[in-house]
């Protein structure tokens, strides 16, 4: 396949990313054509000039690209190494994006060459060069040409940099190795308000990107988080926050008591606003990590603790308050000073398949969940059958199981390896007794005088790989079959629910019906209005709503101070 060229265009401003071969012939193409060309590097040099020249089979070619020379003399050229790319955006129809330039951490006016520094510096790293299997000091030259030496070391170690709120894990899991409990704890605060929550319920992808694991396996990040709080706990240690400096008067209202809505309470509290108030339209808080997570993952003990650390910071949360109807959102509007949604995701999705509609016995895993955590629905019998392959629909077959129902299946349409699933809750649920059929997907609800009695499903096969990187489920003609059940859950994924905006809103909204935000402060297009969670993402892991309730809080902070 041929491919289609870009038009050159005379004073046009051109962002070349990346100054490999390609890189370096691109941008010189671009402006010997008369543009204004930018070319940023993330590494200090150049092409060829970042592969050390003695690993080089035939060091003398390393640097015969004239291109190179053409590159750093041209006038249209600017050049940005050792920076990147950490915003782009468009307006006005052009492209702006935003760039930070690193600083080398050695004094190359003062290097002699001795390579006294690499014989000695204890920092090992992957080698890069060698894509990873082997090591190399961090201080190491990036242009041997000319002898000039950095320290390539990353701003935060991979493990922190994969956390949503960039939690020092390097810091507390030292402290901890050191018995310093209370102190671990403390520094786990600064960044994460519900270390004994996120504890037991985070999947961890810190731990699949810890170093560890090449040489035998990842720390245990998550569960150390989670030994700490519980030291507390069961010490009888009231935990303490220091006193801010300033207070601010600013009335802060905050839509949900979720986990998103409570960190950014937590975050503006701790920088000294006073007049913070929360609105939860459920009878308790904590938001899903209430009502979606069952006890036996979370307990509500556990929660509540966490929860009233932060009311005794001075945040008030009203309960039974649903904006829209106890109070409208425009009320909001005209008595707060800032607003902040973190709605989350408490709309199941329905099947759409005959019959949903018409029979008692169908619920969504979101209303099943929520009710047996409220106490509403406390027993099942018979048959249970929850369709889909994530999270909640494993969560909904472990409490019906708990819930009494005497047969338990999980229907997923593809495989185990697919399954979006964490793996331990999948091994759980089966150890515990739970079905698993795959390879199979719903077709029609069957019912008898209003009731559920059960379900026809196809059998599915697999095809060629989809959007989401899976391979595509086919139905197999011919291959359907009747499945019995007095209880079918549809746990296929989760939605917004903004029934409590004005009918005639301007908020600007994404296809998934999210709040389209801006990612560096939450706010939205409406001025004052925040947002962060699942009403931003999507149905997501609780980490990252703490994520977007913190970026919210200091974008709140950065609004208020600058009207």
């Amino acid at each position: 396949m041929r491919r289609k060229r870009c038009d050159l265009v005379e004073n046009k401003k051109t962002l070349v990313i990346g100054a490999g071969p390609a890189g370096v012939r691109l941008a010189l193409e671009r402006a010997e054509a008369g543009e204004q060309v930018t070319l940023v590097e993330k590494f200090p040099s150049l092409g060829a000039e970042r592969i050390p020249r003695d690993r080089l089979v035939n060091p003398e070619q390393a640097f015969d690209n004239p291109d190179l020379e053409k590159v750093r003399n041209h006038e249209n050229i600017t050049i940005f190494p050792y920076s990147e790319i950490k915003k782009v955006q468009k307006e006005d129809g052009k492209i702006k994006a935003r760039v930070v330039k690193h600083s080398l951490r050695v004094d190359n006016t003062k290097c002699n060459d001795c390579k006294a520094c690499i014989r000695v510096c204890p920092v090992n790293m992957f080698d890069d060069f060698n894509e990873g299997l082997g090591f190399r000091t961090a201080v190491d030259y990036f242009n041997p040409a000319t002898a000039e030496y950095n320290i390539f070391k990353e701003d935060m170690p991979v493990c922190q940099r994969t956390c949503p709120v960039n939690l020092d894990i390097r810091g507390y899991v030292g402290l901890i190795a050191d018995g310093k409990y209370a102190e671990s704890l403390a520094r786990i605060r600064e960044r994460l308000p519900f270390p004994a929550s996120i504890g037991r319920v985070c999947p961890h992808p810190c731990e699949t990107a810890c170093n560890r694991q090449y040489l035998d396996q990842a720390i245990s990040i998550c569960f150390l988080k989670r030994f700490v709080a519980d030291v507390e706990i069961e010490a009888g240690i009231e935990p303490t926050y220091e006193t801010p400096e300033k207070k601010y008067p600013e009335k802060i209202a905050i839509i949900g008591a979720g986990p998103s809505g409570l960190t950014c309470a937590h975050d503006l509290a701790r920088m000294g606003y006073e007049n913070i108030k929360v609105f939860e339209a459920l009878p308790v808080p904590g938001g899903y990590l209430w009502v979606g997570i069952p006890e036996y993952r979370l307990p509500k003990k556990i929660l509540q603790r966490e929860v009233d650390l932060i009311a005794k910071m001075g945040v008030e949360i009203q309960y039974n308050v649903r904006i829209g109807k106890d109070i409208s959102f425009e009320e909001l509007r005209s008595q707060y000073d800032a607003i902040f949604i973190g709605a989350g995701c408490h709309k199941g999705l329905k099947l759409r398949v005959p019959g949903e509609d018409e029979y008692e016995g169908i619920i969504d895993c979101v209303t099943f969940l929520r009710e047996q955590a409220l106490g509403i629905r406390k027993e099942g019998k018979g048959k249970l059958i929850v369709i889909g392959g994530g999270n909640a629909a494993i969560d909904s077959a472990r409490v019906g199981w708990r819930m009494g129902y005497d047969e338990v299946y999980i229907l997923y349409r593809r495989t185990r390896k697919e399954m979006p699933a964490n793996p331990w809750e999948v091994d759980a649920a089966e150890h515990e007794g739970v079905k698993l059929q795959y390879l199979a997907a719903p077709v029609e609800i069957l019912g008898e005088n209003g009731k559920v009695v059960g379900m026809k499903c196809i059998k599915m096969e697999l095809g060629e790989p989809d959007a989401s990187g899976r391979r595509r489920p086919i139905p197999i003609e011919g291959s359907e079959y009747i499945i019995e059940a007095e209880t079918i859950v549809p746990a296929i994924s989760q939605g917004t629910d903004l029934s409590f905006l004005p009918e005639e809103h301007e908020f600007k909204l994404t296809r998934w019906n999210t709040f389209d935000i801006d990612e560096e402060t939450g706010a939205t297009n409406i001025p004052g209005v925040f947002a962060g969670g699942d009403v931003v993402s999507g149905p997501d892991i609780a980490i990252r709503a703490i994520a977007g309730g913190k970026r919210a809080a200091v974008g709140i902070h950065e609004y208020l101070r600058s009207k």
